[in-house]
Protein backbone atom coordinates (compact mmCIF):
# COMPACT_ATOMS: atom_id res chain seq x y z
CA UNK A 1 0.00 0.00 0.00
CA UNK A 2 2.90 2.46 1.21
CA UNK A 3 4.31 1.57 -2.67
CA UNK A 4 1.61 3.01 -4.21
CA UNK A 5 1.19 6.01 -2.05
CA UNK A 6 4.70 6.74 -2.97
CA UNK A 7 4.28 6.32 -6.90
CA UNK A 8 1.15 7.89 -7.07
CA UNK A 9 1.18 11.29 -4.87
CA UNK A 10 5.12 11.31 -4.31
CA UNK A 11 6.22 11.12 -7.55
CA UNK A 12 9.91 9.00 -7.27
CA UNK A 13 10.85 9.81 -4.10
CA UNK A 14 10.39 7.57 -1.26
CA UNK A 15 11.99 9.19 1.64
CA UNK A 16 11.05 11.27 3.94
CA UNK A 17 13.47 14.28 5.39
CA UNK A 18 13.90 14.59 9.38
CA UNK A 19 14.52 18.02 9.77
CA UNK A 20 14.83 17.84 13.79
CA UNK A 21 18.36 16.21 14.07
CA UNK A 22 22.03 18.25 15.46
CA UNK A 23 24.63 16.49 14.27
CA UNK A 24 27.61 16.49 16.37
CA UNK A 25 29.35 14.42 18.60
CA UNK A 26 27.65 15.48 22.14
CA UNK A 27 24.35 15.43 20.15
CA UNK A 28 25.19 11.98 19.38
CA UNK A 29 26.92 10.89 22.83
CA UNK A 30 23.47 12.84 24.86
CA UNK A 31 21.11 9.93 23.37
CA UNK A 32 23.51 7.49 23.44
CA UNK A 33 23.94 7.91 27.11
CA UNK A 34 20.05 7.98 27.98
CA UNK A 35 19.50 5.05 25.69
CA UNK A 36 21.69 2.95 27.85
CA UNK A 37 20.57 4.28 31.05
CA UNK A 38 16.55 3.75 29.95
CA UNK A 39 17.72 0.22 29.08
CA UNK A 40 19.60 -0.32 31.87
CA UNK A 41 17.56 0.95 34.47
CA UNK A 42 14.30 -0.88 33.07
CA UNK A 43 15.72 -4.19 32.50
CA UNK A 44 17.23 -4.16 35.65
CA UNK A 45 13.46 -3.40 37.24
CA UNK A 46 12.13 -6.15 34.79
CA UNK A 47 14.76 -8.99 35.63
CA UNK A 48 14.53 -8.49 39.47
CA UNK A 49 10.52 -8.35 39.71
CA UNK A 50 10.79 -11.69 37.68
CA UNK A 51 13.41 -13.74 39.28
CA UNK A 52 12.80 -12.60 43.20
CA UNK A 53 9.73 -14.42 44.50
CA UNK A 54 8.92 -11.89 47.14
CA UNK A 55 8.20 -9.15 44.28
CA UNK A 56 5.26 -11.43 42.74
CA UNK A 57 2.78 -8.99 44.07
CA UNK A 58 -0.17 -6.92 41.64
CA UNK A 59 2.28 -3.94 42.10
CA UNK A 60 5.45 -4.68 40.80
CA UNK A 61 3.47 -7.29 37.80
CA UNK A 62 2.55 -3.59 37.03
CA UNK A 63 5.88 -2.16 37.29
CA UNK A 64 7.42 -5.13 35.14
CA UNK A 65 5.07 -4.36 32.01
CA UNK A 66 5.62 -0.46 32.68
CA UNK A 67 9.41 -1.38 31.99
CA UNK A 68 9.14 -3.63 29.00
CA UNK A 69 7.09 -0.96 27.92
CA UNK A 70 9.73 1.62 28.29
CA UNK A 71 12.42 -0.48 26.92
CA UNK A 72 10.15 -1.11 23.50
CA UNK A 73 9.17 2.75 24.24
CA UNK A 74 12.60 4.01 23.60
CA UNK A 75 14.06 1.75 21.49
CA UNK A 76 11.41 2.48 18.28
CA UNK A 77 12.68 6.17 18.17
CA UNK A 78 16.62 6.53 19.81
CA UNK A 79 18.78 3.81 18.45
CA UNK A 80 17.39 5.18 14.82
CA UNK A 81 18.22 8.70 15.86
CA UNK A 82 22.18 8.01 17.26
CA UNK A 83 22.60 6.47 13.81
CA UNK A 84 21.21 9.53 11.93
CA UNK A 85 23.02 12.04 14.13
CA UNK A 86 26.30 9.65 13.59
CA UNK A 87 26.27 9.95 9.98
CA UNK A 88 24.62 12.79 9.07
CA UNK A 89 21.99 11.09 7.77
CA UNK A 90 18.16 12.71 7.81
CA UNK A 91 16.33 10.70 5.27
CA UNK A 92 14.06 7.92 6.16
CA UNK A 93 12.18 5.47 3.72
CA UNK A 94 8.17 5.59 3.84
CA UNK A 95 8.74 2.19 5.10
CA UNK A 96 10.68 2.64 8.27
CA UNK A 97 8.86 5.86 8.48
CA UNK A 98 5.30 4.09 8.99
CA UNK A 99 6.76 1.04 10.96
CA UNK A 100 7.87 3.87 13.22
CA UNK A 101 4.92 5.61 14.05
CA UNK A 102 2.65 2.91 14.33
CA UNK A 103 4.98 1.61 17.09
CA UNK A 104 5.01 4.82 19.02
CA UNK A 105 2.04 5.61 18.60
CA UNK A 106 1.05 1.78 20.22
CA UNK A 107 3.54 1.88 22.88
CA UNK A 108 2.78 5.99 24.04
CA UNK A 109 -0.98 4.91 24.37
CA UNK A 110 -0.73 1.48 25.88
CA UNK A 111 1.72 3.33 28.58
CA UNK A 112 -1.10 6.61 29.10
CA UNK A 113 -3.66 3.84 29.83
CA UNK A 114 -0.97 1.41 31.96
CA UNK A 115 -0.11 4.25 34.32
CA UNK A 116 -4.03 4.92 34.98
CA UNK A 117 -4.31 1.03 35.77
CA UNK A 118 -1.08 1.41 38.37
CA UNK A 119 -2.68 4.25 40.02
CA UNK A 120 -6.14 2.69 40.37
CA UNK A 121 -3.78 -0.43 41.93
CA UNK A 122 -2.50 2.10 44.37
CA UNK A 123 -5.52 3.26 44.97
CA UNK A 124 -7.26 -0.06 45.94
CA UNK A 125 -3.90 -0.74 48.05
CA UNK A 126 -4.49 2.52 50.25
CA UNK A 127 -7.88 3.41 50.62
CA UNK A 128 -9.20 -0.60 50.75
CA UNK A 129 -6.60 -2.71 51.90
CA UNK A 130 -8.43 -5.56 53.36
CA UNK A 131 -10.11 -6.14 49.79
CA UNK A 132 -6.98 -5.73 47.50
CA UNK A 133 -5.98 -9.14 47.33
CA UNK A 134 -9.30 -9.83 46.13
CA UNK A 135 -9.70 -7.21 43.81
CA UNK A 136 -6.36 -6.68 42.36
CA UNK A 137 -6.47 -10.55 41.25
CA UNK A 138 -4.23 -12.08 38.99
CA UNK A 139 -7.00 -11.86 35.86
CA UNK A 140 -7.68 -8.58 36.44
CA UNK A 141 -3.96 -7.44 36.43
CA UNK A 142 -3.81 -9.93 33.10
CA UNK A 143 -6.95 -8.09 31.79
CA UNK A 144 -5.88 -4.34 32.42
CA UNK A 145 -2.90 -4.74 31.07
CA UNK A 146 -4.22 -6.70 27.89
CA UNK A 147 -6.85 -4.07 27.69
CA UNK A 148 -4.12 -1.10 27.27
CA UNK A 149 -1.40 -3.30 24.47
CA UNK A 150 -5.19 -3.94 22.67
CA UNK A 151 -6.16 -0.17 22.47
CA UNK A 152 -2.86 1.27 22.37
CA UNK A 153 -2.93 -1.52 18.54
CA UNK A 154 -6.34 -0.24 17.55
CA UNK A 155 -5.40 3.46 18.29
CA UNK A 156 -2.27 2.95 16.27
CA UNK A 157 -3.81 1.28 12.94
CA UNK A 158 -6.25 4.01 13.01
CA UNK A 159 -3.35 6.60 13.12
CA UNK A 160 -1.26 4.47 10.57
CA UNK A 161 -3.84 3.92 8.16
CA UNK A 162 -5.24 7.14 7.78
CA UNK A 163 -1.59 8.74 7.38
CA UNK A 164 -0.63 6.60 4.62
CA UNK A 165 -3.71 7.94 2.87
CA UNK A 166 -2.40 10.79 2.50
CA UNK A 167 -0.71 12.61 -0.27
CA UNK A 168 2.88 14.13 0.68
CA UNK A 169 4.39 16.18 -1.91
CA UNK A 170 6.88 18.60 -2.20
CA UNK A 171 10.78 18.14 -0.31
CA UNK A 172 8.72 15.50 2.31
CA UNK A 173 10.39 17.31 5.05
CA UNK A 174 9.14 16.47 8.94
CA UNK A 175 9.99 19.13 11.39
CA UNK A 176 10.90 16.27 13.71
CA UNK A 177 13.19 13.96 14.89
CA UNK A 178 11.20 10.96 14.29
CA UNK A 179 7.95 9.97 12.31
CA UNK A 180 4.75 11.12 14.68
CA UNK A 181 1.74 11.59 13.58
CA UNK A 182 1.35 15.31 14.12
CA UNK A 183 4.42 16.61 12.43
CA UNK A 184 3.34 14.17 9.45
CA UNK A 185 0.24 15.95 8.75
CA UNK A 186 1.40 18.81 8.55
CA UNK A 187 3.79 17.53 5.68
CA UNK A 188 1.09 16.68 4.21
CA UNK A 189 -0.22 18.24 1.16
CA UNK A 190 -3.93 17.07 0.74
CA UNK A 191 -6.57 17.65 3.46
CA UNK A 192 -6.06 16.32 6.98
CA UNK A 193 -9.36 17.69 8.67
CA UNK A 194 -10.53 13.95 9.28
CA UNK A 195 -7.08 12.95 10.53
CA UNK A 196 -6.73 15.90 13.00
CA UNK A 197 -10.14 15.10 14.64
CA UNK A 198 -9.24 12.00 14.94
CA UNK A 199 -6.26 13.20 16.70
CA UNK A 200 -8.25 15.60 19.50
CA UNK A 201 -10.99 12.58 20.25
CA UNK A 202 -8.19 9.96 20.72
CA UNK A 203 -6.49 12.20 23.08
CA UNK A 204 -9.11 12.88 24.92
CA UNK A 205 -9.52 9.39 25.24
CA UNK A 206 -5.96 8.31 26.03
CA UNK A 207 -4.73 11.21 27.03
CA UNK A 208 -7.21 13.55 29.19
CA UNK A 209 -9.39 10.86 30.52
CA UNK A 210 -6.66 8.24 31.55
CA UNK A 211 -4.45 11.51 33.39
CA UNK A 212 -8.08 12.48 35.29
CA UNK A 213 -8.69 9.22 36.30
CA UNK A 214 -4.86 9.05 37.90
CA UNK A 215 -5.52 12.88 39.28
CA UNK A 216 -8.70 11.15 40.81
CA UNK A 217 -6.85 8.20 42.19
CA UNK A 218 -3.94 10.05 43.98
CA UNK A 219 -6.63 12.76 45.21
CA UNK A 220 -8.05 10.22 47.00
CA UNK A 221 -4.68 8.46 48.06
CA UNK A 222 -3.54 11.63 49.45
CA UNK A 223 -6.95 12.16 51.33
CA UNK A 224 -6.47 8.75 52.89
CA UNK A 225 -2.56 9.78 54.22
CA UNK A 226 -3.71 12.75 56.03
CA UNK A 227 -5.83 10.14 58.02
CA UNK A 228 -2.69 8.31 58.84
CA UNK A 229 -1.55 9.21 62.47
CA UNK A 230 2.23 7.75 62.73
CA UNK A 231 3.91 11.22 60.90
CA UNK A 232 6.55 8.88 59.77
CA UNK A 233 4.55 6.41 57.41
CA UNK A 234 2.25 9.34 56.25
CA UNK A 235 5.84 11.34 55.31
CA UNK A 236 6.87 7.90 53.56
CA UNK A 237 3.55 7.48 51.79
CA UNK A 238 2.98 11.06 50.68
CA UNK A 239 7.02 11.29 49.48
CA UNK A 240 6.72 8.20 46.83
CA UNK A 241 3.38 9.47 45.63
CA UNK A 242 4.19 12.78 45.16
CA UNK A 243 6.86 11.27 43.08
CA UNK A 244 4.62 9.26 40.89
CA UNK A 245 2.30 12.22 40.85
CA UNK A 246 4.99 14.34 39.32
CA UNK A 247 6.04 11.68 37.13
CA UNK A 248 2.95 11.06 35.30
CA UNK A 249 1.90 14.88 35.69
CA UNK A 250 4.97 15.39 33.25
CA UNK A 251 4.03 12.18 30.67
CA UNK A 252 0.80 13.75 30.37
CA UNK A 253 0.78 17.28 30.09
CA UNK A 254 3.20 16.80 27.64
CA UNK A 255 1.82 14.33 25.78
CA UNK A 256 -1.13 15.63 25.61
CA UNK A 257 0.43 18.92 23.83
CA UNK A 258 2.43 16.53 21.56
CA UNK A 259 -0.85 16.20 19.91
CA UNK A 260 -2.77 19.25 20.41
CA UNK A 261 -0.17 22.11 21.51
CA UNK A 262 1.87 24.84 19.24
CA UNK A 263 2.90 24.37 15.72
CA UNK A 264 6.08 25.58 16.71
CA UNK A 265 9.53 23.30 16.07
CA UNK A 266 11.12 24.34 19.58
CA UNK A 267 7.98 23.64 21.99
CA UNK A 268 7.31 20.49 19.91
CA UNK A 269 10.29 19.10 20.30
CA UNK A 270 11.16 20.15 24.24
CA UNK A 271 7.26 17.93 24.69
CA UNK A 272 8.60 15.04 22.53
CA UNK A 273 11.88 15.00 24.40
CA UNK A 274 9.97 15.12 27.77
CA UNK A 275 7.25 12.69 26.40
CA UNK A 276 9.33 10.26 24.69
CA UNK A 277 12.73 10.29 25.94
CA UNK A 278 12.50 11.53 29.69
CA UNK A 279 9.81 9.41 30.80
CA UNK A 280 11.50 6.31 29.84
CA UNK A 281 14.28 7.03 31.86
CA UNK A 282 12.94 8.00 35.03
CA UNK A 283 10.26 5.73 35.44
CA UNK A 284 12.70 3.03 36.94
CA UNK A 285 13.97 4.96 39.33
CA UNK A 286 11.11 7.29 40.46
CA UNK A 287 8.58 3.99 40.72
CA UNK A 288 11.08 1.10 41.21
CA UNK A 289 14.72 1.96 42.40
CA UNK A 290 13.67 3.99 44.99
CA UNK A 291 11.55 0.88 46.25
CA UNK A 292 12.89 -0.53 49.48
CA UNK A 293 11.66 -3.97 48.59
CA UNK A 294 13.09 -3.68 45.02
CA UNK A 295 16.84 -2.52 46.77
CA UNK A 296 16.73 -5.18 49.30
CA UNK A 297 16.37 -7.95 46.28
CA UNK A 298 18.79 -6.21 43.89
CA UNK A 299 21.05 -6.50 47.08
CA UNK A 300 20.14 -9.68 47.05
CA UNK A 301 21.05 -10.29 43.67
CA UNK A 302 24.16 -8.32 43.68
CA UNK A 303 25.27 -10.78 46.48
CA UNK A 304 24.43 -13.85 44.78
CA UNK A 305 26.53 -12.84 41.71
Amino acid sequence: MIDRIVSHGNNSLDDFILLGFSQGHLFSLLIAVTYMMTIFGNFTVFSIIQVDIHLKTPMYFFLSCLSLLDICFSTVTLPAMLVNAIIGNRRISFHRCFTQLYFFVCLGASESLLLAAMAYDRYIAICNPLRYPAIMNKWLCSGLVGGCLVCGLVNAVFHTMMTMKLTFCGDHHINHFFCDVLPMLEAACSDIQSSQAWLHVVTIFLGMSPFLLVMNSYIRIISTILKIRSSEGRQKVFSTCSSHLMVVTIFYTTGIFNYNGSSSFILFRVSSVLFGILSPVLNPFIYSLRNKDVKKALKKAMTRT
